[in-house]
């Protein structure tokens, strides 16, 4: 196990676990804060962080749940220490086909921006769940919930999200 690896000073392991994780971590960054740089900062803090205290890591959780709840809590203090809602920037995959790659980017613009105006907690339960596709349980753990909680934030996140949606499309 990398993990153990790890504990026992292995730095390729640790490596390994970045080049698995860094990615993931600064997309789920990305989405909550909407800045590149401070997400690039957030999963560095992470990943120091998970460093430092690989002690305390409890093997009966997985890895990933763990840093990702790290990484979640910094962007949260982020969030908090900005004590502003920001609007996030336009992120899409290019495409081959230029028409379908602006009603794409038109899209997702539009749904950032709704997702950017969401309370903290809504927006963690949206981008946990539907960009980085984790489990009930899994957000659980990472964001130290209850599963009934977490089904019950992301019900009301999406509807929260689908009526700024639609308000947003009524105005245009």
């Amino acid at each position: 196990m990398l993990v153990t690896r790890c504990q026992q000073g292995d730095g390729g392991a640790f490596a390994t676990l970045v080049g698995r994780y860094e990615r993931p971590l600064f997309n789920a960054a990305y989405r909550m804060l909407g800045s590149r740089e401070e997400a690039r900062d957030v999963a560095q803090t992470a990943f120091l962080k998970a460093l430092e205290n690989l002690d305390r890591f409890d093997p009966q959780y997985r890895f990933f749940s763990w840093l990702y709840r790290i990484a979640m809590n910094e962007a949260l203090d982020l969030l908090a220490r900005r004590g502003r809602q920001t609007e996030l920037q336009d992120v899409y995959q290019a495409d081959d086909d230029p028409a379908r790659d602006v009603g794409t980017a038109d899209l997702e613009m539009h749904v950032q921006r709704a997702l950017a105006e969401l309370s903290h907690d809504h927006r963690a339960v949206l981008v946990l769940r539907h960009y980085e596709e984790l489990s009930y349980e899994e957000i659980g753990q990472i964001l130290e919930l209850p599963d009934k909680t977490v089904k019950s934030r992301l019900f009301e996140a999406r509807e929260r999200l689908r009526s700024r949606l639609i308000a947003e499309h009524l105005q245009n």
